[in-house]
């Protein structure tokens, strides 16, 4: 039997986590391969949340279980829907680097689409 690409991604995932790569992980995909995510982080001992994207997708979060507490409590709905300041903090604690972050977090709080003095200046 083929091993699902979205499976293989897991795997490189899980290997990251454990040799401290990431703290904190998201994957996106179909909801078919959900049981084996499961399964693969549960025989880890890996703590994790799903959350429905739509369209017969899932997003699992995976990590740390402080990492895992926080994202139940920032992520209530869709990614697209985070305020400017709950998308920083999710990229934050997925690894993403903090100065892209921090340009990500001012273009979207700021509503001049780029044109002010400040947006000017970060480019």
């Amino acid at each position: 039997m083929e091993i699902p690409a979205d499976i293989r991604v897991l795997s490189e995932q899980i290997y990251q986590y454990q040799k401290g790569v990431r703290q904190m992980v998201l994957c996106t995909f179909h909801k078919r391969h959900e049981a084996l995510a499961v399964k693969k982080l549960n025989s880890q001992g890996i703590d994790y949340i799903i959350q429905p994207v739509g369209n017969g997708r899932i997003n699992l979060y995976f990590g740390r279980k402080a990492c895992v507490n926080t994202i139940q409590h920032l992520v209530k709905r869709p990614l697209r829907d985070l305020t400017p300041e709950e998308d920083f903090m999710l990229g934050a604690l997925l690894g993403y680097d903090i100065t892209l972050q921090c340009e990500r977090y001012c273009k979207r709080k700021c509503t001049c689409n780029g044109n002010c003095e400040n947006c000017k200046k970060a480019i």
